[in-house]
């Protein structure tokens, strides 16, 4: 499978190039139709069973490429933490926008066989569904955190089994605005019980915007880097406490060092 970098590669940053300024001007409306057809060609092989890794790959980077035809820029660090991994793990992340969902997959796939948790609007998505339901997901409903606890650990339980990793974000919702209260301790907790790491990752991808009337179509801002950090995997100790607060200062430190926000802001959230 094509991975956006090589094997001897630990840090991504999208190319210099000269974007025309239509493209930069209006790149809400260059970038939507090419994300579309990204995602309707992936539902065709889907529904006919037909979409493999190396599709999700090839998707994913055709989705980072859509947005650096706009004028967007990726930074992406510190992808030997992915390649050195000798077992399966969960990755927990921050959750910004809809991009990470595009785009992990092409940064972890090739490397380690992976899914994500995902919300119950996912699966019911138009052309969509058929693209995650064909990555065998966990499926949560965020309406009974009973219930979703039972299928994270169940479920993402026998996934790490057959030595596919896990992405989850412990956040509520997406958000700008990284808040360590609303970051729940389900990633630890899964990777407790499943005897395995967890990698932390940073994740600054507000290029896409989140819409006011359609959450998932908001204004897309190339002038916005997008950043991306592996931490090094961190193995469970004791109650998984220290481990979750380890994940959360990793997050919060790339943040302040991305200069997202500002520090009084990250303070006063955290």
């Amino acid at each position: 499978m094509t991975s956006i970098l090589s094997p001897l590669t630990n840090i991504y940053r999208t190319p210099p190039r000269s974007t025309p300024a239509l493209f930069r001007r209006h790149a809400t409306s260059f970038f939507y139709p090419q994300v579309l057809m990204i995602v309707f060609a992936a539902s065709r092989l889907a529904k006919r069973g037909r979409y493999g890794s190396a599709d999700w790959v090839r998707s994913s980077l055709n989705t980072i490429r859509a947005l650096e035809s706009v004028g967007g820029r990726f930074e992406i660090e510190n992808m030997l933490a992915v390649r050195r991994l000798d077992s399966a793990c969960v990755f927990i992340a921050n959750h910004m926008s809809v991009l990470e969902t595009f785009v992990l997959p092409c940064l972890i796939q090739p490397h380690r066989d992976v899914t994500f948790v995902v919300k119950e609007s996912l699966i019911a998505y138009p052309f969509f569904k058929h693209v995650m339901r064909s990555r065998d997901p966990v499926v949560v409903g965020r309406t009974n955190p009973r219930q979703d606890l039972r299928a994270v650990l169940d479920g993402g339980r026998k996934l790490l089994e057959r030595n596919v990793s896990v992405v989850i974000f412990p956040q509520t919702t997406r958000s700008v605005d990284f808040n360590p209260a609303n970051f729940n301790t389900l990633g630890v907790k899964l990777a407790l019980r499943a005897n395995v790491p967890v990698v932390p990752v940073a994740l600054k991808t507000d290029a896409w915007g989140l819409g006011r009337k359609l959450k998932d179509f908001g204004r897309i801002c190339p002038e916005k880097t997008v950043h991306i950090c592996f931490g090094e995997p961190l193995r469970i100790e004791g109650s998984g406490k220290e481990t979750h607060n380890k994940v959360v200062d990793f997050i919060q430190g790339k943040l302040k060092a991305w200069r997202y926000g500002n520090g009084e802001g990250l303070k006063a959230n955290g």
